[in-house]
């Protein structure tokens, strides 16, 4: 019997990404977008929206944990999040590993997201219930828009890709309504694609943040092989203060344990690849 493949075609890149599957297990157009869960041979259960894959059950921990721990550990002491997007719940479920966060609210417009990950993704999802955590599904954009000023400390962006639903995410207005919120010294975090064949993505991004009022601005390369080259990227802006610098001691002592990032891995996002210092120099 012939077997039976995913394949994402990636036109930026001129690549494609592939895994091969056992059957499908769950097929859902919403008011949103179209959500399909796959069951594959070796990299666990593949979630894809829209054509373009979100996560697989092997691999995910390389991108939740990048997109949340160096961000919490150079925050001087971070106690309110929002997540906007991440559905999933794997972000969340990495934010709340850190005692010192007091409340993280998460915001999906597409609650089948989440319960299909409830569904499919169960260990993602096993901080749902946590007291600190509180799920809404509405509109990210008008949630940070509405949002108190100086009442944030770490934002998260877990978007998709800049197109849909996600396409108001990576603006000069967004931007600006998340460092209005963020309390002196807080923490922008945006998914930014690949640095290999996106970069000018990530100057957009990192021109709109600095316009929207942040001062300083990082990306952090990380290997993630289920996305387009297998290389992708989280992009930070901070409301004052340094990105470079972080709490190396407690990131040493986590009380939790990881399974990519550690303090030694933190450190080497920090050193650019040539082509990326010359690119974003400031």
């Amino acid at each position: 019997m012939a077997s039976t493949w995913f394949t994402e075609q990636h036109t930026a890149s001129g690549s494609a990404v592939g895994y091969r599957v056992r059957e499908k297990l769950a097929d859902e157009q919403t008011p949103f977008q179209h959500i399909e869960i796959y069951a594959t041979t070796d990299w666990g259960n593949l979630m894809v929206i829209d054509g373009c894959t979100m996560l697989t059950t092997r691999d995910n921990f390389l991108y939740h944990e990048m997109m949340t721990h160096p961000a919490l550990y150079t925050h001087a002491a971070p106690k309110d999040v929002v997540i906007i997007g991440g559905g999933d719940c794997g972000t969340l479920r990495q934010v709340l590993r850190h005692p010192e966060v007091g409340h993280v609210a998460q915001i999906d417009i597409d609650e089948r997201v989440t319960r299909l990950a409830e569904q499919y993704f169960p260990e993602l999802c096993e901080s749902n219930a946590d007291p600190r955590a509180q799920l809404l599904f509405d509109d990210g954009i008008k949630y940070m828009a509405e949002a108190a000023p100086d009442s944030l400390d770490v934002v998260i962006v877990d978007s998709t890709d800049p197109v849909g639903p996600a396409e108001g995410l990576f603006n000069t207005k967004f931007y600006a309504s998340c460092c209005r919120a963020l309390r002196a010294g807080g923490i922008l975090v945006q998914q930014s694609e690949s640095p290999l064949v996106l970069l000018d993505l990530i100057q957009s991004m990192q021109r709109e943040m600095r316009a929207a009022g942040f001062t300083t601005t990082r990306t952090l390369p990380f290997p993630q092989p289920c996305y387009p080259t297998g290389w992708w990227s989280t992009t930070l802006a901070r409301k004052g203060g340094d990105l470079t610098r972080f709490r190396e001691h407690d990131a040493a002592d986590k009380p939790f344990q990881t399974r990519y990032y550690n303090v030694d891995i933190h450190r080497a996002a920090l050193a650019q690849p040539e082509f990326m210092r010359t690119a974003l120099a400031v």
